[in-house]
């Protein structure tokens, strides 16, 4: 049925989108960053989400900038592979990126160059004042108030999150971020109840990982799902660095499926 509510559509989609972008990967470590927007920025994304656009852009120029800076001659590009959720676990509208980047770049002349420290201090704050920018410039002058005071309320910049112990694990990676791209936002398994009226539903929560059971309408529990179905044609996932086009270097660099492998799934895998 190919619906953004079917969870057995949903998982056939991820397979067959987990192991396209798998054949794009350069055989290398791979980090796996979440760049998150405080509550006061979320309203902006939800009454024009044409802006869910700039929170792509901002957090792909916070990391290609930085890896140019390395070496301002020859220009580092790393790979990306960026994926946009909207939701947190109690299903409320929550839009924040997550991001697979190679552990490396090529450069101009350097076939590729190995870069395990990424300092995220940062990153946080470039990614803060990348994503303000744009929001100014897009919204005008009455966002410069907020934007000062957001600048001043978080002096560390806005939070971003590495998750070191799946950089190592590039495919899994590839799989987690994608998995609500094609499916719901909640699995049917977390509906404890619905007595005609109310739905019952349990979410862990992300702060001490405590189970949290929650009794909601059913009109209010439609409305949360249903924000976070993406506009026709809107594109949730996202290729930047060596992973968007043909790089100077890129016939040079190992992919971690070999051209055997790429043919046998594309074979068999129907």
């Amino acid at each position: 049925c190919k619906s953004r509510f079917c969870n057995s559509c949903g998982a056939k989609y991820i397979q067959d989108r987990a192991s396209k972008i798998s054949s794009k990967l350069i055989n290398c470590k791979h980090r796996h960053i979440v760049f998150t927007i405080p509550e006061e920025l979320r309203v902006f994304f939800h009454k024009d989400r044409e802006l869910l656009n700039l929170l792509f852009k901002a957090s792909a120029d916070t990391v290609l900038g930085w890896f140019s800076r390395l070496n301002k001659s020859e220009k580092f590009k790393p790979g990306i592979i960026s994926t946009m959720h909207t939701f947190g676990r109690d299903l409320k509208w929550n839009p924040h990126i997550h991001m697979i980047l190679t552990e490396g770049a090529s450069g101009i002349k350097t076939i590729w160059r190995k870069v395990s420290h990424i300092p995220f201090n940062m990153l946080r704050k470039r990614w803060q004042a990348t994503i303000l920018d744009l929001l100014h410039i897009n919204l005008g002058d009455f966002f410069y108030r907020l934007k000062s005071y957001l600048f001043k309320t978080y002096p560390d910049g806005f939070y971003v999150y590495a998750k070191s112990n799946m950089h190592s694990k590039a495919s899994e990676a590839v799989k987690y971020i994608i998995r609500y791209t094609g499916r719901p936002a909640m699995a049917q398994s977390r509906i404890l109840d619905y007595d005609g009226e109310f739905v019952t539903f349990y979410y862990d929560r992300h702060e001490d990982n405590q189970r949290v059971t929650e009794k909601i309408h059913a009109f209010e529990f439609i409305k949360r799902l249903i924000i976070h179905i993406p506009e026709e044609q809107f594109k949730m996932i996202r290729y930047y660095g060596l992973y968007a086009k043909e790089y100077s270097h890129s016939s040079k660099l190992y992919r971690l499926d070999s051209a055997t492998r790429k043919h046998f799934r594309k074979k068999y895998s129907h």
